[in-house]
C-alpha cells in the first residue's frame, strides 16, 4: 500500500485551500454562525461546481470526476481547518456516497453535484450507534411508490437537506428510500449541538411518500460501507482541525509576550505544544493508514477505520482544548476562533459511535 501523498491530490489540496482562504476567512465562518441557513449558497455552488468537491469520487459515467478516497480525504482535511457550515460532509460523503453505491438513481445526482441541492443520510435510531438489526422505521408499498414511517436521530444537516436517504425495513429486508424535503408527513426538528456549524436534527416520518433506491442490494451492507467511508473522511477532517489548532497555538505562543519574552520560550508552553504535535502526527498516521486501506486493501479497512476514529477523535479534542489553554483568557471568548475547533471536536464525537464502540470494533477486527 502507498502511504505517501499523491501529487495530484496535493495539487487539489492547494486549490481547495486557496478557495477556502479566499471565500471562508474567520469572519465568514462567524457570519455562518449568525445566519439562518448558515452557509452562503453562492460559495457552496462554486465549491461544488467549480472546484468539483462534491463529484470527486463519483464515476465519470455518473457525471463525476472519477477520483478516489485519497482526493476525498484531502478535501475533508482542508475543510477541517476551517470549521465551516458548508454542507459538504452531508452531501458529498453521505448523500452522494449512498447514491453512488446504489447505482440505480442517477437522476438524483446532477443537482447534488452542481451544488443546486443538498442531501444527507438518515440511518440512526439509537444514538449509541448504527445497528442494522435494530431498524424500526417501516416502509410499505403503495400504488405509486412507498410510504415510510419512523424516526431518525442525529441526522447531519437533517433540518436543511433537500434530499434525505432513509434506511427503513421493507418486509423482511432493509431498504433505502429517497425522501424529498417537501414531502407530506415529514417533520424535521433541529437538535441542540455544541457546534452550530455542524447541525444535527431529529427526523420524524409519518407515512411519508418515498422512492426506493438500491433495489436488489443489501441495504445494511451498503450503508455499513458508506459509513466506513464517512468515518475515514471524518478522521481526515479531524486531522485538519487538529493541525489548524496546533498552528494557531504555536503562532500565538511566538507572538504573545509575558515578562518581556514570548510565552513560547517558557517550558510549560513548550511541553503543551510538543504534546499537541505528537497527537497531530498520530492522527496523520492513522488517516494515512485508513485512506490507504480504503483505496487498496478493503480487508484491512475495518481495523483501520476503528483506529482512525479513535486516534483522530482523541487528537482533535485534545489539541482543540490545549489551543484554548495556550491562548489563555482570549481563547475562552466568543470573539476568538479557538472555540470553533473545540465545538466541532465535541460534536463530531457523537456522529458514528463513541470511543468504546470503535475500540470494540478494532479488537474484533484484529481477532481479540
Amino acid at each position: 500500500m502507498r502511504f505517501t501523498p499523491d501529487p495530484d491530490a496535493e495539487d487539489l489540496r492547494a486549490v481547495v485551500r486557496a478557495f477556502l482562504d479566499r471565500h471562508l476567512p474567520v469572519d465568514a465562518v462567524f457570519a455562518e454562525l449568525r445566519g439562518d441557513r448558515g452557509w452562503d449558497p453562492d460559495v457552496w455552488r462554486r465549491f461544488a461546481a467549480e472546484i468539483g468537491a462534491v463529484a470527486l469520487d463519483v464515476p465519470e459515467d455518473l457525471g463525476g470526476a472519477g477520483a478516489g478516497v485519497r482526493e476525498l480525504a484531502v478535501v475533508a482535511e482542508e475543510l477541517g481547518r476551517v470549521p465551516s457550515r458548508l454542507p459538504w460532509f452531508s452531501t458529498a460523503v453521505l448523500g452522494v456516497g449512498v447514491l453512488t453505491a446504489c447505482g440505480d438513481a442517477p437522476d438524483l445526482l446532477p443537482d447534488l453535484l452542481s451544488g443546486a441541492a443538498t442531501a444527507t443520510l438518515a440511518h440512526l435510531e439509537d444514538p449509541s450507534g448504527w445497528d442494522a438489526g435494530a431498524v424500526a422505521t417501516l416502509a410499505v408499498p403503495g400504488a405509486d411508490g412507498w410510504w415510510v414511517t419512523g424516526t431518525k436521530t442525529l441526522v447531519v444537516e437533517g433540518a436543511t437537506a433537500d434530499l434525505l436517504l432513509v434506511v427503513a425495513r421493507a418486509g423482511a429486508e432493509l431498504g433505502l428510500f429517497a425522501v424529498h424535503a417537501v414531502a407530506d408527513g415529514l417533520t424535521r426538528t433541529p437538535l441542540e449541538t455544541l457546534d452550530p456549524n455542524r447541525p444535527l436534527a431529529r427526523v420524524d416520518l409519518a407515512r411519508v411518500p418515498a422512492r426506493r433506491i438500491g433495489v436488489g442490494r443489501d441495504a445494511g451492507d451498503l450503508v455499513a460501507r458508506v459509513l466506513d467511508r464517512a468515518v475515514v473522511a471524518l478522521a481526515a477532517e479531524q486531522l485538519g482541525g487538529a493541525a489548524a489548532a496546533l498552528d494557531a497555538a504555536v503562532a500565538y505562543a511566538g507572538e504573545r509576550l509575558q515578562f518581556g519574552r514570548p510565552i513560547g520560550t517558557f517550558q510549560a508552553i513548550k511541553h503543551r505544544c510538543a504534546d499537541m504535535a505528537v497527537q497531530v502526527e498520530a492522527a496523520r498516521s492513522a488517516v494515512a493508514w485508513a485512506v490507504a486501506c480504503a483505496a487498496e486493501d478493503p480487508a484491512e479497512l475495518p481495523a483501520a477505520v476503528a483506529a482512525a476514529a479513535m486516534t483522530c477523535g482523541q487528537a482533535y479534542r485534545y489539541v482543540a482544548a490545549e489551543n484554548i489553554q495556550v491562548h489563555g483568557g482570549i481563547g475562552f471568548t466568543w470573539e476568538h476562533p479557538a472555540h470553533l475547533h473545540f465545538r466541532r471536536a465535541a460534536t463530531d464525537a457523537v456522529l458514528f459511535g463513541d470511543r468504546d464502540a470503535h475500540r470494540e470494533r478494532l479488537l474484533t477486527a484484529i481477532g481479540l
